[in-house]
């Protein structure tokens, strides 16, 4: 189909990259009307449900940051096992970590967060198969690692999995031993010492983490500062058009058919004016 006006012929493919353009409008949530937008967008995804063919898009949300966006797209499911049903790649694991980059300490949304974790916990579960899908780097570490709330300690959720994942990285060390190693498995031992530092300076009391980790990474923030909400939301039943919707009564239902009948429509009786027979006032005939 083939859309014109007087000047030029918009073809399927510019029509596309309109949509495209309008689209990308509405996840940059930079009013309220596009955070309800993408609201809506994100909760007709979750509908659909996550596969290998369309995760990009889940993804995508989750960089929206909005944390009412995020949670019209997770829903009522466990964050932590939100992206479970796809195997994880490269792509994926690279994503979480441009995520967990951009944001500060406590600027990510903690069900956000809470996704990122749970595919980098099934990522280095077994940590030798989640290097070969995905090989961290020290940056990458202090990048996951900045998200340790020093403040909780480690009862908290998500420091538990922050932790439970650095310790399957600490594993590496002892898989391949520390003498004569080059290449890979010089990068490996260094970071299974360093995510042993982290943890290390986490537990004792007497350490911080900004002594081994950059102390610009842990500049602390809060997501809900800058965040554009939407209008408040009106359900249906309590939105005017559902009081109109409702009005379905017959405002003649009431009237029954016999009040109906004797209702104004009986003989008009005169009462002023008196009708006399006419041969009661006939004069006698003189013959």
């Amino acid at each position: 189909m083939l859309l014109t006006d007087r000047r030029k012929i918009y073809s399927q493919e510019e029509i596309g990259r309109i949509e495209n353009d309008l689209l990308q409008q509405i996840m940059r949530c930079g009013t309220p009307d596009a955070v309800e937008a993408c609201i809506t967008y994100a909760r007709f995804l979750s509908l659909t449900g996550i596969t290998n063919e369309n995760y990009p898009l889940f993804i995508r949300l989750l960089e929206v940051g909005n944390h009412w966006v995020i949670d019209g797209l997770i829903g009522e499911r466990d964050p932590f096992l939100f992206m479970s049903s796809i195997q994880p790649n490269y792509n994926i694991l690279e994503s979480c970590f441009k995520i967990l980059t951009e944001k500060h300490p406590g600027e990510l949304y903690p069900k956000s967060l809470s996704v990122i974790l749970g595919v980098l916990q099934a990522t280095y579960n077994v940590p030798e198969d989640g290097y070969h899908i995905y090989a961290l780097s020290i940056y990458d570490l202090n990048t996951l690692s900045k998200h340790l709330n020093e403040d909780i300690g480690q009862e908290d959720s998500l420091n538990r999995v922050i932790l439970d994942i650095l310790h399957k990285i600490a594993q590496l060390k002892g898989q391949l031993g520390s003498e004569g190693l080059t290449g890979e498995a010089r990068d490996k031992e260094e970071l299974a010492i360093h995510a042993n530092e982290v943890m290390s300076h986490f537990y004792d009391d007497t350490k911080r983490l900004f002594q081994v980790i950059p102390q610009v990474l842990l500049i602390k923030k809060d997501y809900r500062t800058n965040e554009i909400q939407p209008r408040a939301e009106v359900s249906f039943e309590d939105s005017a058009i559902y009081d109109l919707e409702s009005m379905t009564e017959d405002p003649y239902a009431e009237v029954s058919d016999e009040e109906f009948e004797e209702e104004v429509y009986e003989e008009e009786v005169y009462e002023d004016e008196e009708i006399s027979d006419p041969e009661q006032n006939l004069e006698p005939d003189p013959a």
